[in-house]
C-alpha cells in the first residue's frame, strides 16, 4: 500500500490486488458496469451517489468513527479521535478505521488519513447532531472565539437560564427558534453577545461546533457503540415440529385459497390489487385475521400462484403453474413458497396501511411493494442464525442489534417491519416458536458470509473472527455488509442448477418435519369429522366439497351441513358413493345421524328440475310448483303453469336454480337429454408470470472481483506501456471515460487544486488537448486557468475524457 498518496486515486492505484478486491467487494456498485481503467474506478468511488450508498450500509460503530474522522480533520492523531469518542479501545477503533479505508471512505497519504471529499457532502452539515463551526456560519469572526479555553470560560459566566437554553441544544438539534418573549430573547441575547450562538436569520440561531463539542466535553457521542449489543436469546424446545405444523397449516392454506379462487375469482381493481371486499371474503373462508390473510394472498402471488388473469374484466385467478405445484411433494411446495417469500418485495404487513394514495393499501396492489423489506427479512434470518441452534430472540434486543446495523433507517419503520418479518417466518414455519427450524438454517445458509481470509494490513487481523452473536465485528468490518450485498446479488443470480440445489436442500431439511398425510377420518356422531393430520390429495378434496371446515390445529374439523352435503351431490356424488366414502374413509362407523342427513338431502334433491326454453321447472309434486307461484320472493322471475307440473320462465336456468335454493328449494339443472346436469365447479386459470428464465446476473463475488482486478491491472499496464510510447507528445494519453466520472475527477481537482489534462471537443468534432487547473464546476460548465494563465470556461458534455496531472 502506497503512503504517500497525494489524493484517493493515487491511494487506489497503490493499493495490491488483494486490497483492491476487497475495496470491489465492500462496494459492489463499483462493479456495475465495470471500469475502464484504476483511475475510473477511483474517480466511480468518490462520486456523492456511490459514497451515499456505502455510508447508508455503515453501521452504527463505523458511522461513529466516521463521523469521528470527519470532525477531528484531515490527519489527525488516534489520540483526537479516541477522546471524541470516548473510549480507550484504540485496537476496536483502529480495526474500524482500516475498514473505513479498505472501503474507500477514507484514503491515506504520508501525513495521516483523509477523508473522501463526498463524506462530509452525504453526512451533511450536522455530523452527529453538532452544528456547523464557527468559521463557516461566521466567516468574519475572529479565531479565538472559536478557542475552548474562551468558550469554557464564558460557559462559566453564562447565567443558569443562558445554560439551561446551550443544555437542550447540547445534543442536537444545533438550530433554535428566538422565543418570542422578552426574557426568551434576553437569556439569547446574552449567548449571542458572547459568541456562544450565532444568528443565521431574523428568528434563528445557531450553535457553533466548538461550543457544542465543549458542552458534550469533548464527546462526539453519548456512548461509544463501536460494537454490536448482544442478543438476548433462551433455549426453546421442539423448534422443528413447530415449524412443521406452521407449515402444514400454510400449504393448506394455499390450497384453500386456489380452490375458493379457481371457484369464484375476485376481481381486480381499477388502480390494481384485491378489493377491501374480496379480502374480507377471503378471510371468512380461510378462517384467519386480516393480517394472515394478506400474507396468504401475498405469498401465494410471489410465489407465482395466482396472477391477474389479463382478460377484458381482469380477475385475481390461480395460474397454470399451481397445478403442477399442488402434484409435488409437500416439501417441495414448501421450498417453492419459503423461496419466493425470502426474494419477495412485497410487504403484507403493509396492507390495510395508509399509503401514499387516497387510502389505505390493498393486497396485491402498488402500494404493498416496498423493496427494503428484502433486505431487512435477510437481517434479521441472518441474526437469528447467528444463535446457537434451538434458541430464541428476544425481540427488544433483535431489534436494537438490526439498529446498530442500520443507525440510518428510522427507528419506528424498523421496528414494525422487523415485527412483520418474524411473525411472517413463524406462520410460514421458517422459524418455529421463536427459533430458526432446520429449513429455515437450510434457506439462510447461502446468505451467509463465507469464511473470511486472513486479514492483511495493520495489526487489524485480531478482529478478523466474528463473533456474531455478540461483541465484536469482524476486521473487514463493513464486511457483512459486503458480504452481504454479494449475496443478495448471488441469490438473485442463481444458475437454475444452483437455485435447484438449494430449493432441494431446503425441501429435505422441512420434509422431515411436515406431519405425514392421513388416509382416514374419524366420524363423531354429531355431524362433526376429525382430520388428525393433513388429508391425502383424493380424501382432502372430498372432504373441502362435502363438509365444511369447522377449526384448525393439530388437527382439522369438519362439519357436515345440509349445504355441504347438497354440494356434493351438485358436484355428481350419489348419496350412496357418498356415504360409501365416508365409511371406507373413516376409522369410526357412520353414525346414523349423517346416514339421515344424507338420505333427505338426497330425496329432496332432484324433486325440482330446471331447464331452458328460455327455462322450465317440472316436478312431479304439483304442489311444489303451486308453492312457487304464491312466493313473493320469486315473482321476479314471472313463473307461468304449461301443465300442472310444468313451469316456465324467462331467466336463465342458472339463476332459476340459485333463487329458488335461496328460498329452500332443492331443484337441480337438467340436460336436453332429461339427464341431470351435475355442476362441476369452475377452474379458472390466469395464465402463468413466468414466461421463462429471468435475468441472469454474474454475481459481484470473489472470482469475479478477481477478473475484475485483472482487467484494471492489464488496463493500467497498457496505458503505462502508451505513456512511454507517446513521451514525445506533451501531457499523458487521456482515454476516453463517463462524463459522471469526468465530474468526479474535476471536483477533486479543484479541491485538491490538482493540474488536470482534458481532451476538448470542438463545435467541428475535432479533439484538442488541454492542461488546465479548475476553479469552478457549476451549472454543466469548468471555469479553470489555461497553460497560458487566462481564465476560460469549458463545458462538460464536450469534455470527451481527463486524467490529473502527474
Amino acid at each position: 500500500m502506497a503512503t504517500s498518496s497525494r489524493s484517493l486515486a493515487d491511494d487506489i492505484r497503490g493499493r495490491s490486488d488483494a486490497e483492491l478486491i476487497d475495496l470491489v467487494l465492500a462496494r459492489p456498485d463499483l462493479a456495475r458496469p465495470a471500469p475502464a481503467d484504476l483511475t475510473s474506478l477511483a474517480a466511480r468511488a468518490g462520486t456523492r451517489a456511490s459514497v451515499q450508498r456505502a455510508v447508508e450500509a455503515l453501521d452504527r460503530g463505523h458511522l461513529q468513527v466516521l463521523e469521528a474522522v470527519v470532525v477531528a480533520g484531515d490527519a489527525a492523531e488516534r489520540s483526537t479521535l479516541l477522546h471524541l469518542l470516548g473510549t480507550d479501545d484504540a485496537a476496536t477503533v483502529d480495526a474500524i478505521v482500516q475498514d473505513l479505508w479498505r472501503a474507500a471512505l477514507l484514503w491515506r497519504g504520508a501525513d495521516g488519513d483523509h477523508v473522501v471529499r463526498t463524506v462530509p457532502e452525504v453526512l451533511g452539515t450536522a455530523v452527529a447532531g453538532l452544528g456547523a463551526p464557527m468559521r463557516e456560519l461566521r466567516p468574519s469572526s475572529p479565531p479565538e472565539h472559536a478557542a475552548p479555553d474562551r468558550i469554557r470560560a464564558a460557559l462559566a459566566e453564562a447565567p443558569d437560564d443562558s445554560r439551561a437554553m446551550l443544555e437542550r441544544m447540547t445534543w442536537g438539534p444545533a438550530f433554535g427558534v428566538l422565543p418570542t418573549a422578552t426574557p426568551g430573547r434576553t437569556t439569547a441575547r446574552w449567548l449571542l453577545e458572547h459568541h456562544l450562538l450565532v444568528p443565521v436569520s431574523t428568528d434563528r440561531v445557531a450553535l457553533p461546533r466548538e461550543v457544542g463539542l465543549v458542552l458534550r466535553e469533548g464527546r462526539l457521542h453519548r456512548s461509544a457503540e463501536l460494537t454490536p449489543p448482544d442478543i438476548e436469546a433462551r433455549p426453546v424446545a421442539l423448534v422443528d415440529a413447530a415449524a412443521g405444523g406452521a407449515a402444514s397449516e400454510c400449504l393448506t392454506h394455499l390450497d384453500e385459497l386456489a380452490a375458493a379462487w379457481g371457484a369464484e375469482p375476485p376481481r381486480v381493481l381499477r388502480a390494481g390489487g384485491l378489493s377491501v371486499r374480496d379480502l374480507r371474503v377471503t378471510q371468512m373462508t380461510l378462517d384467519l385475521d386480516p393480517e394472515h390473510t394478506a400474507f396468504v394472498v401475498e405469498l401465494a402471488y410471489a410465489a407465482g400462484l395466482v396472477a391477474d388473469d389479463g382478460e377484458v374484466v381482469p380477475v385475481w385467478a390461480p395460474t397454470s403453474e399451481i397445478d403442477e405445484w399442488s402434484s409435488s411433494e409437500a416439501g417441495h411446495r414448501w421450498a417453492t413458497l419459503a423461496m419466493a417469500w425470502l426474494g419477495s418485495t412485497r410487504a403484507p404487513h403493509l396492507v390495510g396501511r395508509r399509503s401514499t394514495g387516497a387510502g389505505p393499501a390493498n393486497a396485491l396492489g402498488p402500494d404493498v411493494q416496498w423493496p427494503a423489506i428484502r433486505a431487512i427479512r435477510r437481517e434479521v434470518l441472518r441474526e437469528l442464525a447467528s444463535l446457537a441452534q434451538g434458541h430464541a430472540a428476544d425481540h427488544t434486543s433483535l431489534r436494537q442489534r438490526l439498529a446498530w446495523r442500520r443507525p440510518n433507517r428510522s427507528a419506528a419503520v424498523l421496528d414494525e417491519a422487523v415485527e412483520a418479518v418474524l411473525r411472517e417466518s413463524e406462520w410460514l414455519g421458517v422459524t418455529g416458536r421463536g427459533a430458526l427450524s432446520e429449513a429455515g438454517r437450510a434457506l439462510v445458509a447461502p446468505l451467509l458470509p463465507p469464511p473470511l481470509p486472513p486479514v492483511r494490513g495493520d495489526g487489524a487481523s485480531k478482529a478478523g473472527v466474528a463473533n456474531t452473536s455478540s461483541g465484536r465485528r469482524p476486521a473487514r468490518g463493513r464486511g457483512d455488509r459486503a458480504s452481504g450485498s454479494a449475496a443478495d446479488i448471488t441469490s438473485n443470480g442463481q444458475t437454475p442448477a444452483e437455485s435447484g440445489a438449494v430449493a432441494e436442500t431446503v425441501a429435505a431439511g422441512m420434509s422431515a418435519h411436515l406431519p405425514s398425510p392421513v388416509d382416514h377420518i374419524l366420524v363423531q356422531a354429531d355431524l362433526t369429522a376429525v382430520a388428525p393430520g393433513p388429508l391425502v390429495g383424493g380424501l382432502g378434496s372430498f372432504m373441502r366439497l362435502a363438509a365444511d371446515v369447522e377449526s384448525r390445529g393439530g388437527a382439522t374439523v369438519y362439519r357436515f351441513t345440509p349445504e355441504s352435503v347438497r354440494r356434493a351431490l351438485d358436484a355428481g356424488w350419489t348419496a350412496a358413493d357418498f356415504t360409501e366414502t365416508v365409511r371406507r374413509s373413516s376409522r369410526t362407523p357412520v353414525p346414523q345421524p349423517l346416514e339421515y342427513l344424507v338420505a333427505d338431502v338426497a330425496r329432496k334433491h332432484g324433486q325440482t328440475r330446471i331447464g331452458g326454453a328460455a327455462a322450465y321447472v317440472r316436478s312431479d309434486d304439483a304442489a311444489v310448483l303451486d308453492t312457487m307461484l304464491a312466493s313473493r320472493d320469486l315473482t321476479p322471475l314471472r313463473l307461468r303453469r304449461l301443465a300442472p307440473t310444468v313451469l316456465v320462465s324467462s331467466a336463465d336456468p342458472r339463476v332459476l336454480v340459485d333463487l329458488l335454493r335461496d328460498n329452500g328449494f332443492a331443484p337441480v339443472h337438467e340436460g336436453q337429454d332429461g339427464a341431470v346436469v351435475h355442476a362441476e365447479t369452475p377452474r379458472r386459470r390466469a395464465g402463468s408470470r413466468r414466461r421463462g428464465p429471468g435475468p441472469m446476473v454474474s454475481p459481484v463475488d470473489r472470482p469475479y472481483t478477481q477478473s475484475l482486478v485483472d482487467g484494471l491491472r492489464a488496463a493500467e499496464a497498457t496505458a503505462d506501456q502508451r505513456r512511454v510510447e507517446d513521451e514525445t507528445r506533451p501531457g499523458p494519453r487521456i482515454q476516453a471515460m463517463d462524463p459522471v466520472v469526468t465530474l468526479s475527477l474535476l471536483r477533486d481537482a479543484v479541491a485538491d487544486r490538482h493540474g488536470v489534462w482534458i481532451g476538448y471537443s470542438d463545435g467541428h468534432g475535432a479533439t484538442s488537448r488541454h492542461l488546465i487547473h479548475p476553479q469552478k464546476v457549476e451549472g454543466g460548465r469548468v471555469r479553470a486557468t489555461d497553460e497560458s494563465g487566462h481564465e476560460k470556461s469549458f463545458s462538460v458534455h464536450r469534455i470527451t475524457g481527463a486524467t490529473l496531472e502527474s
